[in-house]
């Protein structure tokens, strides 16, 4: 008896996709856009049609605990998988949006495996060698970008359990960098770290700011550009 064939992509028809069962797509998707402390995350996956994994869907509607039952899977059964990251100092420095496209590009190209297109959840896409398509609502409608919004969510909770050890004040294991009442109220009370996104409103507030002095960036106050950054730890598959 056959096996049933899986959908990998329940929320796009054929008719919606721009893509063939000849390419090769990656779903690429990000985590921490909103914390006022850490580095944004994004991950890009590529999923092996004879190794199926179930129950995957946007990391946000699954508890912490499947979502770490589900990452392992992912890491051993896709075809490809990187995670990479975007600092607090660059998010700072270009702004959240281009961080996270700028995470987003790096996690594409780490892959060991080249996509012919590349899926990314939501509406922009980064500016990259590979084809890019923007699904809203991406990480329901394509298993890909929700493997990949796991393994973003996942590196990025461990990332802030790793910065609890060396801030333990701030109890970064309990609300991962998010503006929550115990985490305002430490920020109150200890003023901002260094991994706390001085941009962030809530963080700018509590710095005394020199009018006069030059933005984050060279001496006249000018964005460092993508390029002049240092590049950011990843994470990938091994051959």
């Amino acid at each position: 008896m056959s096996k049933k064939r899986v959908n990998f992509y329940p929320g796009l028809p054929p008719r919606l996709r721009p893509f063939t069962d000849l390419d090769i797509v990656c779903g690429v998707d990000e985590a921490g856009r909103g914390p006022l402390a850490g580095p944004v995350f994004a991950a890009a996956v590529i999923l092996d049609p004879k190794r199926p994994i179930e129950g995957l869907r946007d990391s946000k509607k699954l508890t912490e605990a499947r979502r770490d039952e589900l990452a392992p899977q992912i890491r051993e059964h896709a075809l490809a998988w990187a995670i990479c990251q975007a600092s607090c100092e660059e998010i700072d420095t270009l702004n959240i949006l281009h961080a996270t496209m700028l995470a987003m590009r790096r996690a594409v190209e780490a892959l060991q495996l080249v996509p012919t297109i590349a899926l990314i959840d939501g509406n922009r896409c980064p500016p990259m060698d590979v084809k890019a398509h923007a699904v809203i609502e991406g990480d329901d409608k394509c298993h890909a970008i929700s493997a990949a919004s796991i393994l973003a969510k996942t590196a990025r909770d461990a990332e802030l359990v790793r910065l609890h050890a060396a801030y333990p004040q701030y109890c970064f294991d309990q609300h991962k960098g998010y503006s929550t009442a115990l985490h305002l109220e430490r920020l109150r009370l200890h003023g901002p770290s260094p991994v706390h996104r001085r941009s962030f409103a809530p963080v700018r507030s509590l710095l005394q700011v020199d009018l006069f002095a030059p933005a984050p960036g060279d001496a006249f106050g000018e964005p460092a550009p993508a390029a002049a950054l240092l590049e950011a730890p990843t994470q990938a598959q091994t051959a």
